[in-house]
């Protein structure tokens, strides 16, 4: 199988129509990992909170699995995956599996396990990355990396529950949020993400999947600026590899619509598969406009607040690097609280409108 054509992208696009969905992970987990961990494996909150996404209009919902828990549990991962596939089916939500990831903001390699509390007043502070920076470096399970990727593309590659493959998010991504963010234990690993990324690609090809790949360009060129954000060899081959063009975006409008001027010049659908960071301008009463009348898909991070503690801002050096504060008193991300009450009920009445407005 080789790369979709620009036509065949098109189509699809066509056949799917706008797509509003959002990050999940449910809010008594702290990272993945405890996602789909057989002892934390939530189902009641699961189905909980999908259906307060399915009522807010939503239709899609992009989550990471993890390596580990595949290594370890590969019966029960097929079974818990599937049975999300079919509670968010039976809600009207299509989904999108990520099968690695490089953000361990963390900063402590993946344990297979019980995962540790958040650390208080810390961003995503147990994040930790898939298959890990360290087993990355050494190689050795490369051939278990392939295993976990067609086994679950081959269980999935004709099944329509399945929006798209994500193959990889933010690879190379060394960014640590925790309270020791040297780099004095973490060496530069992007050359074996980006192997793994091509890796992934033709690994997935090999299964046929119905469904397009893609992995996302995390870093977006400002055109006719050499200013940050730049693009990475890496960013600039997912690119080129994918089916259809998914990229990431805290920025506020204006750097958003030159990150999409760019991107149309690719000539294939766009969606935009992390947004959503308040107090950087991407916020969800002005960019939603922006990605519906340009039928450009778009997932906000994420929907409810819990364990990530993803609802308090990035450390401040990288939020002033997005033009904004590390404001503790407004909400990074996350639309909903535990108990399923809005942040903000001005906020989620404009989201309820142009979703209802979207699916008439």
């Amino acid at each position: 199988m080789t790369r979709w054509t620009p036509q065949r992208a098109q189509d699809w696009w066509q056949d799917t129509g706008w797509i509003c969905g959002f990050n999940f992970l449910p809010s008594t987990a702290v990272n993945f990992l405890e996602v789909w961990h057989e002892d934390t494996f939530d189902k009641e909150t699961i189905r909980r909170e999908l259906g307060w996404a399915a009522g807010f209009g939503f239709n899609a919902l992009r989550v990471n699995l993890h390596y580990l828990v595949w290594k370890h549990d590969r019966a029960g991962l097929l079974e818990r995956l599937d049975w999300v596939l079919e509670t968010a089916h039976a809600l009207g939500l299509s989904t999108v599996p990520c099968f690695f990831d490089d953000c361990g903001f963390g900063g402590a390699e993946p344990t297979y396990g019980p995962q540790p509390d958040p650390i208080p007043n810390v961003h995503n502070s147990r994040a930790v990355a898939s298959p890990g920076r360290a087993a990355l470096l050494d190689g050795s399970e490369w051939a278990g990396f392939e295993g976990y990727v067609r086994d679950i593309m081959r269980a999935h590659a004709a099944d329509r529950r399945v929006l798209f493959w994500d193959l990889y998010n933010e690879p190379g991504n060394r960014m640590v949020f925790g309270p020791d963010a040297s780099d004095t234990y973490r060496p530069d690993f992007s050359a074996r993400s980006f192997a793994l990324m091509k890796d992934c690609f033709r690994w997935a090809r090999a299964e046929n999947p119905v469904q397009p790949l893609t992995v996302a360009a995390w870093v977006t060129p400002l055109p006719g600026s050499t200013d940050a954000p730049y693009q990475t060899e890496i960013d600039q081959a997912a690119l080129a590899l994918s089916d259809i063009v998914t990229f990431h975006a805290y920025w506020d409008n204006q750097n958003v619509e030159r990150f999409i001027a760019y991107l149309a010049e690719f000539d294939r659908p766009m969606l935009c598969t992390e947004w959503m960071a308040r107090p950087v301008g991407s916020k969800i009463d002005d960019q939603l406009t922006v990605f519906q009348t340009r039928n450009i898909g778009c997932f906000q991070w994420g929907f409810v607040k819990g364990r990530t503690q993803t609802n308090l801002p990035w450390p401040a050096d990288l939020v002033a690097q997005h033009g904004g504060v590390a404001d503790r008193s407004i909400w990074f991300h996350d639309l909903v609280d535990e108990e399923g009450n809005a942040y903000d009920p001005a906020e989620a009445a404009y989201l309820r409108e142009v979703l209802r407005a979207a699916a008439s």
